[in-house]
């Protein structure tokens, strides 16, 4: 009779529950690209070997300390002081929980509390939550929130919103009795005279996102009056570095704002983990997904923090719920905190003018190069778009060989774009990465 391990048992069994009839046919979608290693680990190895096989295996990857990122588009290569990793990894944050007892989590409820107030400051809001999963669910919940303090059903989307924000904004709603309607863009920037004839007495809310996903300023004034004589809430998704020059999403007339908390402090890592920030005016506060940390003071007249508000379906009836969202991303947010903190009033303005600087000195230097051409005229923060008249393969070759990542071909959103790139900028790009970025578009 032949041995069957355990753990190939619970293989097999996992691949029948799901219709697979093989490993091998499981990951069939994956490009064999990216299976191009067979490592197997040799019987009887030593951890002394193994380390030494591990850290070979590794020298494949590469990351932005081998190329300069010019990719953006929600994930952005800025500098991380690194004092943020040594306040934010001690031993108290990075093994803490949910801080249901008040008396022994003072020090992660005044973390969240002063997360909060930053975000307030930052976004000119009344009110911030404790973060949530991330920017884009953040945005989503801003539209749920909408919908469920309105009473209305549409939420207005634009075309220069981030298309995977859009996607997971319809996904939230699929659901729901809500209808997602999309506004058309102009130049690349909201088309404002199709918002004013979409604008009706159904409409929840119009969401705009500032920068947007072109890098691109939006006319937010002149979108929020709008918004608000048709009796809509305005949603702001914005950059939080941009923050540093731009006028805040409370001092314009957001309802709510949102955003990627990412810039702020924490690295790509792949995409995640991340924190999304999420903030209200006042008249809101009651509707506000996640929880909020509050200050208050104990019997001997102490300061003190305490959790005053977390209306999630854990704590109060499910259909009184304002979210299903049972946490937040409180270690990345704590990372927020301490980067506004280091930075300031002054550091966050003086970063935000290094990226608009690099920006746009970038994007001078492309311009003058053969085949390349403006995608718009509108001003834009640290990133835009150009087209270039390349081939794409052979751009994509000579930019790899320049130890340059990006930039993001705009034709994977928007087919009509396929020759349009989108760049980004930041405080991190040298002289010599923009010669590399310059002689590898020269090149193609």
């Amino acid at each position: 009779m032949q041995y069957i391990s355990n753990t190939e048992r619970d293989k097999a069994e996992m691949l029948k529950a799901i219709g697979a009839a093989s490993f091998e046919q499981l990951t069939a979608a994956i490009p064999s690209r990216l299976k191009c290693f067979d490592w197997k680990i040799s019987k009887g190895i030593s951890e002394l070997d193994l380390m030494r096989e591990m850290v070979e295996l590794g020298r494949a990857n590469k990351h932005f300390h081998h190329f300069a990122s010019y990719l953006g588009a929600g994930n952005y290569d800025h500098f991380i002081p690194t004092v943020v990793g040594h306040l934010a990894h001690r031993g108290e944050f990075i093994t803490s929980y949910t801080p249901y007892q008040g008396e022994a989590s003072q020090g992660t409820l005044q973390a969240i509390y002063e997360y909060q107030s930053l975000i307030c400051e930052l976004t000119a809001m009344d009110y911030s939550n404790a973060s949530m999963y991330d920017g884009a669910s953040s945005l989503a919940e801003a539209a749920l929130l909408a919908l469920r303090a309105s009473g209305r059903k549409k939420i207005l989307v634009p075309d220069t919103l981030h298309p995977e924000y859009r996607g997971v904004v319809k996904t939230y709603l699929s659901c729901l009795d809500a209808e997602v309607v999309g506004v058309p863009m102009t130049g690349g920037v909201i088309d404002e005279a199709a918002l004013e004839r979409i604008l009706d007495a159904d409409v929840a809310a119009v969401i705009i996102q500032h920068p947007n996903f072109f890098g691109l300023f939006e006319e937010t004034r002149r979108i929020s009056e709008m918004a608000h004589k048709a009796g809509a809430f305005l949603i702001a998704c914005v950059n939080p570095i941009s923050l540093g020059i731009l006028e805040p999403p409370g001092e314009y007339g957001a309802d709510i704002a949102v955003g990627e908390g990412q810039p702020l402090g924490n690295p790509v890592s792949f995409g995640g983990p991340h924190f999304g920030f999420f903030t209200v005016k006042e008249a809101l506060l009651r509707k506000i997904p996640g929880r909020i940390a509050g200050m208050t003071v104990d019997k001997a007249g102490r300061r003190s923090f305490v959790l005053t508000l977390q209306a999630r379906e854990q704590h109060i009836r499910r259909e009184k719920a304002t979210s299903n969202i049972c946490t937040n991303h409180s270690l990345c947010a704590l990372k927020g905190a301490i980067y506004l903190s280091l930075l300031g009033k002054k550091g966050i303005r003086k970063l935000a003018l290094l990226n608009l600087g690099n920006a746009h000195e970038t994007y001078e230097r492309l311009l003058r190069i053969s085949g390349v051409k403006p995608f718009s005229k509108k001003p834009f923060f640290n990133e835009f778009a150009l087209f270039l008249d390349k081939d794409r393969a052979k751009l994509r070759e000579d930019l790899h060989e320049n130890r340059i990542l990006g930039p993001l071909n705009l034709g994977e959103f928007y087919p009509a774009f396929s020759s349009a790139y989108l760049f980004a900028v930041t405080e991190n790009r040298t002289p010599q990465d923009l010669e590399r970025l310059v002689s590898a578009v020269e090149l193609s």
